[in-house]
């Protein structure tokens, strides 16, 4: 427990290392913050164990470590995380293999997105002065994603990041700042490359165009979607 503070009407109540993590204030990871972790760790243990052709069940048993989700979305094990109960998905929300996502401060991914393997979303983080960080103190800082991005394979997402909506991130980027809307972001540290345009619904890949009938098809399924 943290130790009380004088305060105009007298001693303040202290703060728990729970209530301090979950305000974002520096916190130690105590026997009742590690409880909250051995809870997620053991429904971890079972879906990380599951029959991976097993598509229905691996969903049902996902949405029960996340804290809010769509009720269309697919993980493919292995999947790691810190509390679950923390993190935020929209609808059709897709990662695959080996995502690891450090919820001790909240994640909140929009719909339509998808982390391709081996991304990873830390908003844990420790000291820099030695003596601090020795310590035990650590913090939590929040994370976003907008709606309808592609993170992609083995990015490193850091604390108190804000991505925005219609975004691709490039393989193998460290996102240390925020990232506008509408953009191709890629690199270590990760920077805007280029903005995304309606040009860019011709190609599926680098020069490769859709054929005619592929595109139509979009443009069908876009406007019965709303787009």
């Amino acid at each position: 427990m943290i130790k009380k503070q004088k305060g105009e009407m007298g001693m303040k109540e202290p703060m728990s290392h729970i209530e301090r993590r979950d305000r974002e204030l520096p916190y130690i990871s105590d026997e009742s913050v590690m409880r909250e972790q051995a809870e997620t760790r053991r429904k971890l243990q079972k879906f990380n164990t599951m029959d991976f052709s097993d598509y229905e069940g691996l969903s049902r048993m996902i949405k029960k470590i996340l804290g809010k989700t769509g009720e269309k979305i697919f993980v493919n094990p292995p999947f790691y995380c810190d509390y679950g109960t923390h993190i935020e998905v929209g609808e059709n929300f897709g990662a695959n293999y080996n995502c690891t996502i450090l919820d001790v401060a909240k994640v909140v991914i929009g719909k339509n997105v998808l982390l391709a393997p081996n991304v990873a979303i830390y908003t844990a983080g420790h000291p820099i002065d030695p003596v601090a960080r020795n310590s035990a103190y650590e913090y939590g800082i929040g994370v976003t994603i907008g709606d309808n991005c592609w993170i992609g394979g083995n990015t490193v997402i850091t604390p108190g990041v804000h991505i925005g909506k219609n975004v691709v991130i490039g393989a193998g980027s460290v996102v240390t700042k925020d990232i506008p809307d509408s953009v191709v972001a890629a690199g270590n540290p990760c920077r805007v490359l280029r903005s995304i345009t309606e040009e860019d619904r011709l190609y599926y890949y680098k020069d490769r165009k859709f054929p005619p009938e592929t595109l139509d098809e979009i443009e069908a399924w876009a406007a019965r979607e709303g787009y």
